[in-house]
């Protein structure tokens, strides 16, 4: 026989699981089709769940989802950075190989599977403070993380912060480049570029 703390946890696995199926849903059509383009039926169907259901672990409807999905989607962004980051202890090595993961998971979804806040982030702006406001604190989560690979390579710390600005800026817009044109190779470009730069910095005598 189950135990009490079993039995009386599964319901809020289930809850739980549910409500992560249907954040999974909405981050994937929102860097697919935008704010505007995801209807809360789409999300239902996608996650497999009734417009009901969503209703009741989001009362406060699209809008609240969408800022709940963004913050979802940029923590597995977030990962893929880290990853990336993670390959290596040399940083001009390590920025280099964030730039490629992201190409290949482009590749692997067609194109589709990018940065999880641009997309409705600038369909947005002006109209929803909360979502651009997700929206910026993804950015800058990313960043830091980026800043602090740069300094751990003995970047001083002002240098670091730009630096890493300059490096998320090129690799949204390298990503931009690869949707539009169903091809890796700004990315790719991107990778030896960025290399080069955080390498000059690491150079610089103190």
């Amino acid at each position: 026989m189950p135990s009490p703390r079993t039995t009386g946890d599964a319901p809020a696995t289930a809850a739980t699981d549910t409500r992560t199926r249907i954040l999974r849903a909405t981050a994937m059509l929102l860097q697919r089709q935008g704010y505007e383009g995801t209807s809360i039926k789409r999300i239902s169907g996608d996650a497999g769940v009734t417009q009901g259901s969503v209703y009741h672990f989001f009362p406060g409807g699209k809008e609240q989802l969408a800022v709940e999905a963004l913050r979802y989607g940029a923590d597995e962004f977030t990962e893929l950075l880290r990853s990336g980051l993670d390959s290596a202890e040399d940083p001009a090595e390590a920025v280099a190989a964030c730039a490629v993961l992201l190409a290949d998971t482009l590749l692997t979804s067609g194109w589709t599977d990018g940065c999880p806040v641009a997309a409705t982030a600038l369909e947005t702006i002006g109209a929803s403070p909360d979502i651009q406001r997700a929206a910026e604190q993804a950015l800058r989560q990313w960043q830091d993380l980026l800043t602090t690979k740069l300094t751990t390579g003995g970047i001083p710390d002002e240098a670091a912060v730009d630096l890493a600005s300059t490096i998320l800026s090129t690799l949204e817009g390298a990503e931009l480049l690869c949707r539009v044109s169903a091809s890796d190779k700004a990315l790719h470009t991107a990778a030896q570029h960025l290399a080069q730069l955080v390498r000059l910095h690491t150079a610089r005598p103190d």
